[in-house]
């Protein structure tokens, strides 16, 4: 029997260094990511990927991509293939939105394989479903063109925010985004409420929420700091893409993952 197909990614570090995964948010790649690499890469093994259908991950990865069959769950399966495929089975996790959800989800589910979670403009319940389910039936007519519209300015906090190379690039990834995956990201969205579950989290946790974020303003993160044991709460000046403040970002995650002396990276042996 084939192998499952496995989600799009990139690995980059020293093999022997703390494994990292990075999630990102809907709509963009595992280049939101990318001011982080230099610093992070540094210090951990660090695996960014990409959801269903964006940047390399193509939609065939999910599982049932019929309208309303992709629940958040199913995207952390996802992940853990990925941990288990690099023969991982305990990693640091730091995500945005969607890409945070997915993290506390695993910290919730599986605590035994998150060593630390980091939670960015992210949220346990991303609203009511009526408004995710209508994105994602519009996405499945018309694409994500739509979209390109509006989002400049709830990913970033001011139009000259938007208009860097940076920002170009990920408007350029919602551009490219296949209708299939984009729309099941947001039925995982449509069905997601971790609130019931935060206080199970033990994983070391960092929020950060952004005071500009209209998409999951700050209250959002209040409640998961509020809601996870021992959270740390940061704030940062920004939209809904922290990547837009990269310094400060990459700040907030090094003054919260371990030293790169306190442990090395720790593996399960690859099946034959």
């Amino acid at each position: 029997m084939p192998a499952s197909p496995l989600l799009g990614h990139h690995v980059a570090g020293p093999e022997d260094a703390p494994p990292l995964v990075l999630g990102p948010s809907l709509g963009t790649s595992k280049a939101v990511w990318e001011p982080q690499l230099p610093s992070l890469t540094r210090r951990f093994r660090v695996l960014r990927f990409d959801l269903p259908g964006h940047g390399r991950s193509t939609s065939a990865v999910l599982p049932d991509p019929e309208p309303g069959r992709t629940t958040v769950r199913e995207l952390a399966s996802l992940v853990l293939a990925l941990t288990d495929h690099h023969g991982w089975d305990r990693f640091h996790y730091a995500g945005i939105s969607l890409g945070g959800a997915i993290g506390a989800h695993l910290a919730a589910r599986h605590p035994e394989r998150v060593a630390s979670l980091a939670l960015v403009c992210s949220s346990a319940h991303f609203g009511t479903a009526e408004p995710w389910q209508e994105r994602a039936e519009l996405v499945r007519l018309k694409g994500t063109a739509p979209l390109l519209e509006t989002s400049p300015s709830r990913w970033f906090a001011t139009a000259d925010g938007a208009d860097t190379p940076f920002a170009r690039r990920l408007l350029g990834d919602l551009a490219e985004a296949d209708p299939v995956g984009y729309a099941a990201c947001c039925d995982a969205l449509a069905d997601y409420d971790l609130r019931p579950e935060l206080a199970t989290i033990s994983a070391p946790t960092l929020v950060v929420g952004g005071t500009l974020d209209t998409a999951t303003p700050l209250e959002h993160a209040r409640e998961l700091a509020e809601g996870i044991p021992h959270a740390a709460l940061k704030s940062i000046t920004c939209g809904h893409l922290a990547a837009e403040r990269p310094r400060a970002l990459q700040d907030v995650l090094i003054a919260h993952l371990p030293a790169p002396h306190a442990e090395r990276g720790t593996k399960i042996p690859q099946s034959g």
